[in-house]
């Protein structure tokens, strides 16, 4: 018994599509990472779809993408073979895996990470609110000066 090809970990990925690949195009991606990951005697834990966001810069002339979010657990040899078969996939943009905690369960990871998101959400939500605020504070004000005039 190989110690190397029984040692199973936990991992996350965050993966970037092309904004214009269809979910036919979306869901084979995913299938076949799930099947490599199996075959490997791995499991998927979880599977997000965050939707097309706006990237931060640009990969190419392309401003937008698909983000997806997973968390398996599985060897490094399957971490090798997805890397690789992503790599050939032109419709992955980026991809990102991490090793996670081992002394942390993944039921434990995915809870603290929803939490962060949540937080990270309400806290952009707040930001929108304020600026909201002051785009309107600073539009009475032009109103009120162009009354004066």
């Amino acid at each position: 018994m190989d110690l190397k090809t029984d040692l199973k970990r936990p991992y996350e990925v965050v993966i970037l599509m092309h904004p214009d690949a269809n979910l036919e195009e979306q869901k084979a991606l995913f299938n076949k990472n799930k099947t490599t990951i199996t075959s490997f005697k791995g499991s998927v834990h979880s599977v997000e779809t965050w939707g097309k966001r706006n990237l931060a810069t640009p990969i190419g002339k392309i401003r937008k993408a698909v983000f997806f979010h997973s968390v398996f657990e599985s060897n490094p040899q399957a971490v090798m073979e997805i890397e690789r078969t992503m790599r050939i996939n032109d419709k992955v943009l980026r991809f990102m895996h991490t090793r996670l905690d081992e002394r942390t369960s993944t039921s434990k990871h995915l809870e603290a990470f929803k939490k962060g998101l949540a937080e990270s959400a309400a806290k952009e939500k707040e930001r929108e609110a304020k600026a909201q605020l002051r785009r309107q504070a600073a539009q009475q004000a032009r109103m009120e000066r162009q009354d004066e005039e």
